[in-house]
């Protein structure tokens, strides 16, 4: 029997290829009650207009039971459910983040969680070129699977592959360095707004180095991370996310 849920979402990945679903999407946020869900599997661009949800939007949804995925916030979301039922204000998003944040993995670990945001002591945002072979398959892939898709839903695309990976190396307050591939598809779509306003790779890029160097990180960010379904011992970048350093802004 489904059960309904609320949630603040703080995480949307990049689309994923699956063989039983048009592509997926895993989301992931916070509930009135403060703890981690996971929202999986998500046909997020073949959704209503009207459900598509973005980061810090408040959805409503049914959900059950994975019968596949054993990590605890995991929900196995029925998509025609899900509803946007608002949008949270700046203090309301640092008010909700600041007790999920850490600086290490340590915690989260120890407590067998699947999801957390970390507060890096230092870091750097980067990317890298794909290949034009890469992009190719990428694209063949998900136009085939779009193909399928197609029989049961007529607005289906193929998704527009982004020409770069982007990745950050970042230091935790252990002293321990990182390098880690960024999953977020909102640091991906932030590239293609920004390219379409400035009229160049190179100055969307170097744009994009500018919020995640610069201004995220005066101003506060955390790094939004998941395991992997199958290897839980391997955390995924999924998010980059501006939250603010609590002293720095009043909550009311």
């Amino acid at each position: 029997m489904p059960k309904q849920d609320e949630c603040l979402i703080l995480i949307k990945a990049n689309p994923h290829l699956s063989s039983s679903h048009f592509e997926t999407v895993c989301c992931a946020g916070i509930g009135r009650d403060g703890k981690w869900r996971r929202q999986y599997p998500i046909s997020f661009r073949i959704l209503d207009d009207k459900q598509k949800f973005q980061r810090w939007s408040w959805i409503k949804y049914d959900f059950i039971e994975p019968k596949n995925d054993t990590r605890k916030e995991s929900q196995k979301v029925q998509d025609n459910s899900i509803e946007i039922i608002g949008k949270a204000s700046q203090a309301e998003r640092t008010r909700c983040l600041e007790h999920l944040i850490f600086k290490n993995f340590k915690r989260p670990e120890a407590e067998q969680d699947s999801l957390t945001l970390i507060r890096p002591t230092m870091s750097e945002f980067y990317w890298k070129p794909k290949t034009p072979e890469d992009i190719a398959k990428l694209a063949k892939k998900h136009a085939g699977v779009v193909s399928q898709g197609s029989l049961f839903h007529a607005d289906a695309r193929p998704l527009i592959q982004c020409p770069y990976s982007f990745h950050i190396k970042w230091l935790d307050d252990l002293g321990v360095s990182h390098d880690s591939t960024c999953d977020d598809w909102e640091t991906s779509a932030t590239f293609f707004v920004r390219r379409k306003t400035l009229k160049s790779d190179d100055l969307a890029l170097q744009s994009m180095a500018q919020t995640f160097n610069v201004d995220y990180p005066k101003k506060g960010m955390a790094m939004a991370f998941s395991t992997h379904s199958r290897r839980h011992w391997q955390w995924l970048l999924v998010g980059l996310l501006r939250a603010d350093h609590i002293e720095q802004q009043s909550l009311f």
